[in-house]
Parts: structure tokens; C-alpha cells; sequence
């Protein structure tokens, strides 16, 4: 009986020890595979310095434990703990104050503003910052500018056009206003169908002084703007006459002023080259095929980039609305242009004349 009962103890205390062993491999597997994920994790801050993997560890404390990130991460607990009761540095407090001003900056730009023309905001401010300082908070932020269209490989010559010379020649920096305009015409999308859209640019200042817009379902949809801006049927030589006859009107210049666009059948038409005559401008036309000759009204597409393809309209008078929007009260008075030394076109030509005067 007493061997009996021996080897039942020894039956009992050999199962507790590999129940012993089996619990220490479990809590072995657990740890090596917790370190497996916070390493995959962490890659990116092995070569940070310590601020960045507390930043790190405060940031995943809730997935995995503290004391084992600092582990995987060469740091000690206590410095992670002594750097969450540290306050913040006044480098760090100035970069939270000055990127909650870069986000109003951002926001006020309908989103469309990169860091150089922020920078130039902050500077207005009375902020003092350089741009690579103003680059690294809006990466971190997650503020970005829209970007444009993909450009395309291809040649940019073409042929001249036979009634009309290129005068402009890509000369598109002039010293005085209505001395030359550009123009084009383009397309948006909406959900009654294509609306079309010319506009007119002062090169001197790259101000919007005259558009037009256009449905496609026939001549019963029309509607007249504030601001001489209107919405008619399809894409003909009425849209374009409408942008230069509301140039004119707004700009009434006083001399000759030359106006320059493509080849499109709208700016060939014998209206077009009739309301020139009778207003004493001056046409000059674009090389076939070559936008570049025409670049300050194809660049206008800034329209598209920051504010059409970001949206859906559901018809053409709200497509026209949000165009009049973006054009008088955004693009002309507000919007940094970078030939005018970061300023708006109304505020550029304001201070052109003031400069002029004297004061």
C-alpha cells in the first residue's frame, strides 16, 4: 500500500510539473509574440531618438504593454514615465500653436494651399518661421496641396495659324493692365450634362476680368448671373463673346488691347473677329496643338484642380454659382499668385496704383 500511494504521488507531481512547463512555454510564446508585433510596428523609430519611441509607446500602450515596448525599444520605464509628466518644450508648444495656424490657413484656401504659399500666410501673421520649419508641420499635420494633372509626354510645336499671327509669342509678363488678355474656354461636368466655360485673364495682374458659362440641352436652359456671368445652351461663339464682352465692359481700356487665345472654332468665327474689330482689340492666336502658347488661361485649370473635380454638382446653376464663387470671391481677391510676389490679383493691382500715385 505505501509503494502504491508513492507512485501516485510521483504520477501527481510529474503532471504539475509539465503542467508548470506548459504554462511557462504559453507565457514564453506570448512574449516573443508580442515583441514580433511591436517590432513590426516600430521600425521606423529604431533610429529616433528617445522623444520618438516614447511617443511611440504612449501612442500604442493600448495594444500592447509598456514595459515590453521599452524592451523591444532600448529605453527604460522610468524615462518613458518622467517624459509623460515633463511638460512640452517651447519648441514643441510653438510648433502646436503655429500648425493650428497653418490648419485655418489651409481651411480658409478651400484645402488647395502647398506649404510655400502657408508659409507666406504665417508671415502675415507675424509669425516667424522658415519654410523647411513650415514644410515638416504640414507633412506631420497631414496638410497637402492640391495637386494637378498628370502631364502628358508628347511634342509641343505646331502649326501657325494662317489668318492670325501669334503676336503674344509666350510673352506673358507686361508692364501695365489691358495691355494684353488671354482667354480659353473648358468644360464641367454635371449631372443635367456638360456646362462649358470661358474665361478672360489680364496677364499684368492674372485677374479674371470676364467669363461665361454654358449648358448642353438646348437654348430653353439660360440663365443670367450676378457679375455678368451666365449659363446658356451649348458650346458656340456665344460663350466666348460673353466672357470679352464682359472684359470690356469691366475694364472699358483705353487703348488698343490684345487679346490672345488658340485656334478653336469659337475664336475663328466671323462674330469673334467682328466684336474684336468693333471694340479695337487685337487677335492673336495660339500654334495649333501647343498649349504652351496659350499657358496662363491652360494654367487657370487651377479652377478644376482646387475646386471642380473635388465636387458633384447636381445642375448647372449650382455648378455656375460655385464657378462665381471661386472666381470673385476666392480667386481674384484672395488667392496668392506667384508672379505677383505672393499677392492676390486685386490686391496686386491696388497696390500698383498706389505705388503710382505716390502713397
Amino acid at each position: 500500500m505505501k509503494k502504491r500511494g508513492s507512485r501516485q504521488g510521483k504520477v501527481v507531481s510529474g503532471d504539475a510539473g509539465k503542467d508548470a512547463e506548459i504554462r511557462q512555454l504559453k507565457r514564453e510564446l506570448a512574449r516573443v509574440s508580442e515583441e514580433r508585433d511591436i517590432l513590426k510596428k516600430s521600425h521606423r523609430v529604431f533610429r529616433s531618438g528617445c522623444k520618438v519611441r516614447y511617443a511611440f509607446i504612449a501612442e500604442h500602450r493600448d495594444h500592447f504593454g509598456v514595459r515590453a515596448m521599452c524592451r523591444c525599444l532600448a529605453v527604460q520605464p522610468s524615462g518613458f514615465y518622467a517624459w509623460q509628466k515633463s511638460p512640452l518644450s517651447r519648441r514643441a508648444r510653438d510648433d502646436a500653436r503655429q500648425t493650428e495656424l497653418l490648419r485655418r490657413a489651409w481651411n480658409d484656401s478651400g484645402k488647395v494651399y502647398g506649404y510655400r504659399k502657408l508659409h507666406d500666410d504665417l508671415l502675415d501673421h507675424g509669425e516667424t518661421c522658415c519654410p523647411n520649419r513650415v514644410a515638416r508641420l504640414t507633412r506631420l499635420a497631414g496638410i497637402e496641396a492640391q495637386i494637378g494633372y498628370k502631364r502628358r509626354p508628347g511634342s509641343h510645336g505646331g502649326t501657325p495659324a494662317l489668318a492670325v499671327d501669334n503676336t503674344l509669342d509666350r510673352q506673358f509678363d507686361v508692364a501695365a493692365p489691358d495691355r494684353a488678355w488671354v482667354t480659353d474656354i473648358t468644360y464641367i461636368r454635371t449631372l443635367e450634362g456638360f456646362a462649358y466655360l470661358a474665361v478672360v485673364i489680364d496677364l499684368y495682374s492674372r485677374r479674371v476680368v470676364g467669363g461665361a458659362a454654358q449648358g448642353s440641352d438646348g437654348p430653353k436652359d439660360r440663365w443670367n448671373g450676378c457679375g455678368g456671368w451666365s449659363m446658356q445652351s451649348r458650346q458656340t461663339t456665344d460663350v466666348v463673346l460673353q466672357a470679352l464682352h464682359m472684359a470690356v465692359w469691366r475694364r472699358k481700356p483705353k487703348q488698343r488691347v490684345l487679346i490672345h487665345s488658340d485656334q478653336g472654332s469659337q475664336f475663328t468665327s466671323m462674330e469673334w473677329a467682328a466684336f474684336i474689330r468693333a471694340h479695337n482689340l487685337e487677335h492673336s492666336m495660339s500654334r495649333r496643338g501647343n498649349c504652351h502658347d496659350n499657358a496662363v488661361a491652360e494654367s487657370f485649370s487651377s479652377l478644376k484642380r482646387e475646386r471642380i473635380r473635388r465636387r458633384t454638382y447636381k445642375t448647372r446653376e449650382e455648378a455656375r454659382q460655385d464657378v462665381f464663387d471661386y472666381v470673385e470671391m476666392f480667386y481674384n481677391p484672395v488667392r496668392k499668385q506667384v508672379r505677383n510676389g505672393k499677392l492676390s490679383p486685386l490686391t496686386f493691382e491696388r497696390q500698383q496704383v498706389l505705388k503710382a500715385e505716390g502713397v
